[in-house]
């Protein structure tokens, strides 16, 4: 066993830096249920800002970023779109159902990982019926797509596809958690990845570092609808402002991504020469196609590299408490134990 453990597990597994918990010690606070904690409003105005976004709120998760936007836009028994293998079809216990009261179906990806082509989604909206049909409502997005690998949708094929869905009457969610990885990946600002969107969720600790902390982001009276169903689902909090000072420096972390999406592909490189099936990776995510996900992740284990499944793969996740010499570390014992 090696005893130095690389943990490629997930970006979510990082550590609060000094400068992120000095600010949580000195964060100016009050209560938010009551609407008076002064670090979350200036969060939440900076980041609606960020996102193109009129308006935003914190929540607790992205899981419940995004049953708080599911639950605003759904009626229950709507019909929604998502992508397959996206995080609130996958990777949320069916709360959309349950909860939200929707009825999912899946898109395919037949445009490239992650998105499905506008002629397949106007096909999935399909005309409405008489009263006694599905009535479909809502269009998820997903950019970056975990599931596919961290793959980003492109500034054109989103609007293309937000074009689509409001030709079909429906309204557009758009699951942003690493919103900040497509963003760096394609050089453009992260409202430039929202447009023409009801809702967006973002996540502060995918990548950039935060302990604890979302958004989900809209239109004035969407956020008014939300805060009330924050309440209503326990995501109330009283001196939130220690955890949104994290929050207000992760997004001061953004460019740093840069790194984490080369070392990704520094591993899917070094891991295809060694005969892994891998590709190119658009951001922090290399997935990697093995005979056996559960003896691969074992194998893996024994050398100390950690790593976790997704969508039937090994999924490697770069993030910045990594030492710079991990991608390298992690092929050497690769390749000095086949």
């Amino acid at each position: 066993m090696t005893s130095t453990p690389l943990d490629f597990r997930s970006d979510t597994v990082t550590r609060p830096s000094k400068r992120m918990r000095a600010a949580m010690a000195e964060a100016e606070v009050d209560d938010n249920v009551i609407g008076t904690d002064p670090t979350i409003a200036k969060l939440e105005e900076r980041v609606a800002g960020v996102l193109g976004m009129p308006a935003a709120l914190w929540t607790p998760s992205g899981t419940m970023a995004n049953l708080i936007a599911l639950s605003v836009h759904l009626q229950r028994g709507d019909r929604f779109l998502a992508t397959r293998g996206a995080h609130v079809l996958t990777n949320e216990l069916g709360s959309a159902a349950w909860l939200a009261g929707g009825m999912p179906d899946i898109l395919e990806h037949d445009a490239g990982p992650g998105r499905p082509t506008p002629d397949l989604l106007r096909a999935s909206i399909g005309n409405p019926g008489p009263y006694f049909t599905l009535r479909t409502t809502l269009l998820c997005l997903e950019n970056t797509h975990n599931a596919a690998g961290g793959a980003v949708t492109p500034p054109e094929e989103h609007a293309q596809l937000v074009a689509v869905a409001k030709e079909g009457g429906l309204k557009v969610h758009l699951d942003g958690a690493r919103i900040w990885h497509a963003s760096v990946a394609l050089g453009v600002p992260p409202a430039a990845l929202t447009a023409g969107v009801d809702s967006v969720s973002a996540c502060f600790s995918k990548g950039l570092g935060a302990p604890v902390g979302s958004v989900v982001a809209g239109s004035a009276e969407f956020v008014e609808r939300a805060r009330r169903m924050r309440q209503m689902l326990g995501g109330g909090v009283r001196q939130g402002g220690v955890l949104a000072a994290a929050c207000l420096v992760a997004l001061d972390n953004v460019d740093d991504l840069v790194e984490t999406h080369e070392q990704a592909r520094r591993l899917a490189g070094g891991l295809a020469e060694h005969g892994w099936g891998v590709e190119t990776p658009d951001t922090n995510i290399v997935l990697a196609a093995v005979p056996d996900l559960q003896v691969a992740l074992e194998w893996l284990g024994s050398l100390g590299i950690q790593a976790l499944p997704m969508a039937g793969k090994v999924r490697f996740v770069l993030h910045r408490d990594l030492e710079p010499t991990a991608v390298e570390d992690a092929l050497q014992r690769i390749k000095a134990a086949a």
